[in-house]
């Protein structure tokens, strides 16, 4: 697994192999939510369908850490994104269905990605971030209320610092709340900026959430810090949740005109 990269992070991950795109059965199984026990199921998966190795699927040993400092070899199959979305409509079910459904996306969504672009179109994109100051500084324009002082704190917020994300984030979240009245609305804070960037992206940060506990256990990893995770630590899995995330805290912050004498309310 360590030579796979990772392409898209949604519903289920998928990977760029070297022979195209891919998934880890393990995973897909865990979405899937089978009963059956994981071996088991992709034995039976392969056999039943006639799935050829090195052709729909390649296997590849992984050393894992146990909870007493050994080691043990577990068997990982990496299935070609086909392969996937068969076993997903095979599965019979909603889940089943969701995932083939999010596999046919994933795979239009990079068909447009690697299609050339003309002039307007890089044109377009290159300006995104300078459109995304344009409308803030033309609404603050608009009001006529905002001082010179005002419109520089809103491109502090629009430069962000992606590399001290949390703890800025988190800053901007608490100036926020206290614009509305107080630190006793943090949590309706995050909980909107989740479902914005749920939206946004497409995915569920529950059942990530949700899996990634589930992996630590079959780790060994003690409950207690398992119990620790939240969803800003599912989102610092994924350089894309970031960016949006990030994002949407932006525009937020912008909303509610959280500045102050030409100063974003951030630790810079």
């Amino acid at each position: 697994m360590s030579n796979l990269q990772v392409l898209e992070n949604g519903l289920v991950p998928v990977y760029q192999g070297t022979n195209g795109k891919a998934v880890n059965a393990r995973e897909l199984h865990e979405f899937l939510e089978v009963g059956t026990k994981f071996t088991d199921w992709i034995k039976e998966r392969i056999q039943k369908y006639g799935f050829v190795e090195n052709e729909d699927y390649i296997t590849a040993s992984e050393k894992k850490e146990t909870a007493n400092g050994g080691y043990t070899l577990t068997t990982e199959y990496i299935l070609a994104i086909d392969t996937a979305k068969e076993i997903s409509m095979v599965q019979n079910n909603e889940k089943g269905s969701q995932a083939r459904k999010y596999f046919i996306a994933v795979e239009k969504k990079f068909k447009e990605i690697a299609k050339p672009q003309s002039i307007e179109d890089l044109i377009i994109l290159q300006a995104n971030s300078v459109k995304e100051l344009k409308n803030a500084v033309e609404s603050i324009k608009k009001d006529g209320e905002e001082t010179k002082q005002d419109l520089q704190g809103i491109r502090d917020v629009i430069t962000l610092n992606i590399l001290s994300w949390r703890k800025d984030t988190a800053s901007l979240i608490s100036k926020i709340a206290l614009n509305l009245g107080g630190y006793e609305h943090i949590k309706t804070i995050r909980e909107e900026s989740y479902k914005l960037l749920e939206l946004r992206v497409g995915v569920s940060l529950s059942i990530r959430l949700t899996n990634k506990r589930r992996r630590m256990a079959d780790e060994g990893i003690c409950k207690s810090k398992r119990d620790k995770l939240t969803n800003v630590d599912i989102i610092s899995d994924d350089k894309k949740l970031v960016e949006v995330y990030v994002a949407i805290i932006k525009e937020m912050a912008i909303k509610n005109k959280v500045v102050i004498g030409g100063q974003v309310w951030i630790r810079k």
